[in-house]
C-alpha cells in the first residue's frame, strides 16, 4: 500500500525506482511494496542531497524495515549533523533500535559516530550494562566498549571493576577476559609488563578463576599471556598446573588445559621429553581425542627438537 505517494509532505519529490537491470532482470530481489516505495523516495532525496527532518523520518522508516542497510545509516548521520539535530534524542532512539536488533553492526557504527560528535560518554556505561543483561558476549558491544575506553580515556573509570562483576557472573565469558587484558595491557603494555605488582596481581587473578572452573580455557590462556608478556618461564606455574593434571595419577586429570601447559613446560625442560610425550599422549587418547592429530603433531615436534639440538651439538664440536 502506497504511503509516501499519498502523503502531501512528499508530493514535491519524484521517486527513483529500483533498477534491477531492465524489464526482465535475471535475479530481481523481491522487496515488499512498502520497502520499495520508501527506498525510491530515499534515492530521490539523496540525489538532491536533501537534509531535513522529513528525511530523518524516512530513514527511520527504512531502518525499521531493514536495520542492516548501511547506506541508510550513513545518510541519516550526515543529515543529523547537517541540520544540527538533537543527538541526545538520537541516542535514545538508537537505544530502542539496538534492543530490537542485538547483533546488528550498523547500529553500533552509527552510535559511535553520534557519541563521538557529542564528545561525551555520559550514560553509555548504563546502556552497555543493559545490553549485557541480554547478551554478555555480544562482540559488537564489546568492540564499542573498547572504543569508548580509548576515545574518552576511561581506563581507570570503573572498567576493571565492571569486568570483574561480569566474570563473577560467568567466569567462562571469554569476551570479558579479553576486555580485562585490554584494560590492563592495552594503554601502556611496556609499563604494565615491567610492573611486577600488576603482573603478580593478574597471575593470581587467573589462578583464582581457574580454581573455580579448571576446564575453562579462558583463564589458562590469560595466564599464559601474562607469563609471555612479562618474560617469565612457563615453569613458574608448574606446581600450580600439576594440581589439576598430575602425570602420577592419569585418572585424576581435572583440566586438559593444565595438561597442555605441562606438556609445554616439560618440552622446555632438559631431560623431561618423556613427560612431555606422556602429557600429549593423554590429551590425544583420553582428554581431548577430538584434536588427536594436533596433539600427535606436537609430540612429533619433540623428536624434531631433540634431533635438531643433537645436530647443533655435533656441528659445534666439529
Amino acid at each position: 500500500m502506497p504511503k509516501y505517494a499519498e502523503d502531501p509532505a512528499w508530493e514535491d519529490v519524484v521517486p527513483i525506482p529500483q533498477d534491477d537491470g531492465g524489464p526482465n532482470p535475471l535475479a530481481a530481489i523481491a522487496y515488499t511494496e512498502e520497502y520499495s516505495e520508501a527506498m525510491s523516495y530515499l534515492r530521490a532525496v539523496m540525489a538532491n542531497n536533501e537534509m531535513s527532518e522529513r528525511v530523518l523520518d524516512l530513514t527511520e522508516d527504512i531502518i525499521n524495515m531493514n536495520p542492516a542497510h548501511y547506506t541508510v545509516w550513513l545518510y541519516r548521520a550526515k543529515v543529523l549533523f547537517e541540520i544540527d539535530a538533537d543527538l541526545r534524542a538520537e541516542t535514545e532512539w538508537v537505544n530502542k533500535t539496538a534492543f530490537r536488533h542485538l547483533k546488528n553492526y550498523q547500529i553500533w557504527h552509527h552510535r559511535q559516530l553520534i557519541v563521538d560528535k557529542l564528545g561525551s560518554a555520559e550514560g553509555e556505561a548504563d546502556f552497555i550494562a543493559r545490553m549485557f543483561e541480554k547478551d554478555a558476549k555480544n562482540y559488537h558491544v564489546w568492540s564499542y566498549r573498547q572504543w569508548l575506553v580509548r576515545r574518552f580515556d576511561l581506563w581507570e573509570d570503573g572498567e576493571l571493576e565492571a569486568v570483574e562483576e561480569l566474570l563473577k557472573k560467568d567466569v567462562r565469558n571469554n569476551s570479558a577476559w579479553n576486555h580485562r587484558w585490554f584494560l590492563v595491557f592495552g594503554k601502556d603494555q611496556d609499563g604494565a609488563m615491567k610492573d611486577k605488582a600488576v603482573t603478580d596481581r593478574e597471575i593470581e587473578y587467573a589462578k583464582a578463576a581457574i580454581e573455580k572452573a579448571p576446564q575453562n580455557q579462558s583463564p589458562w590462556n590469560y595466564l599464559r599471556g601474562i607469563l609471555r608478556l612479562s618474560a617469565q618461564p612457563l615453569s613458574t606455574v608448574k606446581a600450580f598446573a600439576s594440581r589439576y593434571a598430575s602425570l602420577d595419577d592419569a585418572d585424576s586429570v581435572n583440566s586438559s588445559h593444565a595438561l597442555d601447559l605441562l606438556a609445554d613446560i616439560f618440552a622446555q625442560e632438559e631431560g623431561a621429553e618423556e613427560e612431555a610425550r606422556q602429557a600429549l599422549s593423554l590429551l590425544a587418547e583420553r582428554y581431548d581425542p577430538i584434536r588427536a592429530n594436533y596433539w600427535n603433531y606436537r609430540a612429533s615436534l619433540l623428536n624434531g627438537s631433540a634431533g635438531e639440538a643433537k645436530a647443533k651439538g655435533q656441528s659445534a664440536a666439529a
